[in-house]
C-alpha cells in the first residue's frame, strides 16, 4: 500500500508539473498586451511599456517561468494585472463557492445516478432498463445553457418557486444559498446523471454475472441481501472512477451555468481573467483546478483499493 501511494503521489507531482507549463506557456501564446489592454488602446506607447515593465511580462518567459514556480511554491499565487492586489483572496472564494454548488450536486445526482443504474440492471433488457437508459442519454444531451433557461422561466419567472440568481448576498443562511443553488445544480444533475447511471448499470450487470453472487443465490439469501452485501460495493467500482473524473469539472468547468446564473465561481473567474488578459489570475485558478482534479483522481485510486483487495495484491507485486 505504502508503495502504491508513493507512485501515486509520484504522478501526481509530476501531473501537476506538467500543468504549470501548458498552463503558464499556454498563456503566453494568448493575443494581446497586458500593459495595452490595461491602458487601453489610445495610450502612450511609452506608458504601455512602462506598465509592462512593472507587471514584468517583459522579462524572457523562462525568467517569468521560474519567477512564477519559485512564488507558488513560497505559497504566493502572483498578482491580478486587474486589480493589483494578490489572486489568492479571489481564488479561494470562488474555489468555496464551486465547492458549493458541486458538493450540491453531488448530493443529488450520485445516490439518483447509483440507484437508477442498479435498477435498470436488475431488469435489463426491459422497459425499466430502456426507461432510464433513454432518460439518462437524453439530459446528458442536453446542454446545460438551454436546461438552465428552461428552469429559470418556469421555476424562477413564472413559477416563482426558487430565485433565478445563484449568489444569496452577504449574511444569507445557509438555508436561503441552499435555495439559491437548487436551479444551478439541476443542470448539473441532468448532465451527470446518465454518466454515472450508465456506470452503475454496468458495474451491477458484471457483479450480478459473478459465481460469488451466484453462489449467495444457490444459498438461498434475499434478493435485497444479496444486492447490499455482494453486488453494491463490486458494482460501484467503475462509479468511483466517473465520479472523480467529473470533480475537476464541477469544480472550475462551469462557466456557462456560472455565467447564466451570476455566480461567482472558479470558472466565471478565470472566463473574466482570461478575457481581461488577467494571465496571474487565470493561471492560478486553471492550477487550482488542476490539483483538485489529481486529488481526487488520488482519492478514487485509494478508494478503490480499498474497496478491491485484488487491486492492493497487484499493485505489489
Amino acid at each position: 500500500m505504502a508503495t502504491f501511494l508513493l507512485r501515486r503521489l509520484g504522478l501526481m507531482v509530476l501531473t501537476l508539473w506538467l500543468l504549470t507549463l501548458m498552463v503558464f506557456f499556454g498563456g503566453q501564446i494568448l493575443p494581446g498586451d497586458p500593459g495595452r489592454f490595461i491602458l487601453g488602446p489610445f495610450a502612450a506607447n511609452s506608458a504601455v511599456q512602462a506598465l509592462d515593465k512593472h507587471l514584468g511580462v517583459n522579462r524572457p518567459l523562462l525568467t517569468q517561468y521560474l519567477s512564477w514556480i519559485g512564488g507558488l511554491l513560497h505559497g504566493n499565487m502572483g498578482t491580478s494585472y486587474t486589480y493589483q492586489t494578490a489572486v489568492e483572496p479571489f481564488i479561494r472564494a470562488a474555489l468555496i463557492n464551486s465547492v458549493k454548488l458541486a458538493a450540491l450536486a453531488f448530493v443529488i445526482v450520485v445516490p439518483l445516478g447509483i440507484i437508477g443504474g442498479v435498477i435498470a440492471a436488475l431488469y435489463a433488457g426491459r422497459g425499466t432498463d430502456r426507461t432510464i437508459s433513454v432518460t439518462g442519454l437524453t439530459l446528458s444531451s442536453v446542454p446545460e445553457f438551454v436546461s438552465g433557461i428552461v428552469l429559470i422561466v418556469v421555476f424562477g419567472v413564472e413559477l416563482k418557486w426558487l430565485p433565478v440568481t445563484a449568489s444569496a448576498g452577504a449574511g444569507a443562511s445557509a438555508l436561503d444559498q441552499l435555495r439559491h443553488l437548487v436551479l444551478p445544480a439541476i443542470p448539473l444533475v441532468f448532465v451527470l446523471f446518465g454518466y454515472i447511471a450508465r456506470m452503475a448499470r454496468a458495474g451491477t450487470i458484471e457483479a450480478l454475472n459473478s459465481d460469488y453472487v451466484r453462489t449467495a443465490v444457490l444459498k438461498g439469501l434475499p434478493q435485497a441481501t444479496v444486492i447490499r452485501r455482494h453486488v453494491l460495493r463490486n458494482s460501484l467500482l467503475p462509479t468511483i472512477t466517473v465520479i472523480a473524473t467529473q470533480t475537476g469539472y464541477l469544480i472550475g468547468g462551469l462557466v456557462v451555468v456560472e455565467t447564466l446564473f451570476n455566480y461567482q465561481g472558479l470558472g466565471n473567474l478565470i472566463y473574466k481573467a482570461a478575457i481581461a488578459h488577467d494571465f496571474p489570475m487565470m493561471e492560478a485558478g486553471i492550477l487550482v483546478i488542476g490539483v483538485v482534479y489529481v486529488l481526487a483522481t488520488l482519492a478514487a485510486d485509494l478508494l478503490l483499493t480499498f474497496l478491491n483487495p485484488r487491486l492492493r495484491i497487484g499493485g505489489t507485486e
